[in-house]
């Protein structure tokens, strides 16, 4: 009976973030097009960083309830995750992504610094105070950058109404609440088959993390808004750098790895590069998404004889 009410949890929570992040995409791109932003903005933007609010959550609270090492891990595995499977994925179901927006402009800079930024603070194994400030002015002038290319002819601009804000807050809520129930589940039943503990949180934990971000993306990438798929990526990694490690060490110390410091975050950078080389010619091929995964399925096996070993 268990096992049938797992599978029952698992399958309505994951029907509801399927039509959460649906709602969810909808409203942030009617409410981001009639301020004059593009696609792409919206998706590194609004769309980003409600899909990394549940990491920033779960840093906050690991950094209260004394587990402050899950900060980096949360971080440093989600951005992976973004870029190895996220990315790949969507690259590989829509078989080509064409970018419409040049992210070399200034968003994929962005990413690359937030990403070396995130290395040279983290060789000391520890976040200072004016470190975290660092980081969080890095997301101000990155927002004040990507709000400043608006579209300056407001007759074009569609109208919305309190509808489309409600299912904008309730679309982002219900996709972070389903995906805790659909990764709640999925842990369950794995646990039942008998997965060891550790090898669900590298993995099936580890890739839940990041199911809004995959669900939002792949829904978007399926109805050809591409840019939005490729900005959410982009923008849940700036986010994840810049605001999750920056508020969650202004609540406490934070316990950095040796492992993260000497595996996960150069393994993260050689990800984010990838993601810079792939996407230089403003479009990623279905042959660079299977590439991305490959690097995923390497990553997740190194974690896991990491744990067994």
């Amino acid at each position: 009976m268990d096992v049938l009410l797992y599978i029952g949890l698992f399958i309505i929570s994951l029907a509801v973030l399927l039509f959460a992040s649906d709602k969810f995409i909808d409203s942030a791109e009617s409410i981001g097009l009639s301020f004059g932003i593009s696609p792409f903005i919206i998706g590194v933007t609004i769309v980003a960083f409600g899909t990394s609010l549940p990491e920033l959550a779960t840093s906050v609270a690991g950094v209260l309830n004394g587990n402050s090492d899950v900060v980096l891990g949360n971080v440093v595995g989600s951005n992976i995750t973004n870029i190895a499977m996220v990315l790949g994925l969507v690259a590989v179901v829509v078989k080509q992504i064409d970018l419409e927006y040049n992210i070399w402009h200034v968003d994929m800079p962005f990413l690359w610094g937030s990403a070396f930024i995130l290395y040279f603070i983290c060789q000391d194994q520890q976040i200072t105070m004016a470190e975290s400030f660092i980081l969080l002015a890095g997301i101000v002038i990155f927002l004040s950058y990507s709000f400043n290319s608006t579209d300056d002819d407001k007759d074009n601009r569609p109208s919305v109404n309190w509808i489309t804000y409600m299912w904008l807050i309730v679309g982002g809520i219900l996709v972070s609440l389903s995906a805790d129930y659909t990764i709640y589940a999925m842990s369950e039943l794995s646990a039942m088959a008998g997965v060891p503990t550790e090898i669900i949180a590298l993995t099936v934990v580890a890739i839940g993390t990041s199911l809004p971000e995959a669900i939002v993306s792949l829904n978007a990438a399926k109805k050809g808004k591409t840019s939005i798929a490729v900005g959410n990526v982009l923008g849940s990694n700036i986010f994840n750098t810049y605001v999750v490690t920056g508020i969650a060490s202004l609540f406490g110390p934070i316990a950095i790895s040796n492992n993260i410091v000497t595996f996960g975050i150069p393994f993260m950078i050689a990800m984010t590069i990838l993601f810079g080389l792939a996407s230089n010619n403003k479009k990623i091929t279905r042959w660079e998404g299977v590439l991305l995964l490959f690097f995923y399925v390497f990553f997740l096996i190194n974690n896991i004889e990491s744990v067994l070993l």
